[in-house]
């Protein structure tokens, strides 16, 4: 199992305040673009709705894992935002969504996107550690949770 941990950063974490799932994706894609980690915001703002309209990246458990992979990116990222109140993401069991894990990277490295997204499966499915993250107000503090496994 990789650790998620090295793909995180204080400033790539916010506590935010919306309505609606749009509104939660662009305020993690312009934070994304403001720490320069992609280039074209459009583009990877509509790759990431392209893949909700695939199926609800809504996992379940009051979390969703939205993400894209473009062909100009060089190395992984994940931007993680956590909701006053939850929002309806469509998710698998209906549930509001409360945490999100926004994950961008390169096209063509299937294999690490595929262990970052398992470790981090893996990581919430730990209800202590999902419910500890509510109650935080930093990104350091979320960090320090994550750099416990």
């Amino acid at each position: 199992m990789i650790k998620i941990s090295k793909y995180l950063d204080a400033d790539l974490v916010t506590f935010l305040d919306v309505d609606t799932r749009d509104e939660a994706l662009h305020t993690l894609v312009e934070m994304v673009h403001n720490a320069h980690l992609i280039k074209d915001k459009e583009a990877f703002y509509n790759a990431i709705i392209e893949r909700e309209k695939i199926v609800s990246t809504g996992i379940g458990m009051g979390v969703a894992i939205p993400h894209a992979k473009l062909v100009s990116y060089d190395h992984f990222f994940v931007a993680i935002a956590v909701l006053r109140r939850g929002i309806d993401w469509n998710a698998l069991d209906h549930a509001p969504v409360r945490i999100i894990f926004m994950i961008g990277g390169p096209d063509d490295k299937q294999t690490e996107y595929l262990q970052i997204l398992s470790s981090l499966t893996l990581m919430l499915k730990d209800e202590q550690r999902r419910k500890k993250m509510l109650t935080l107000n930093s990104g350091d503090a979320i960090l320090a949770l994550f750099e416990e496994t």
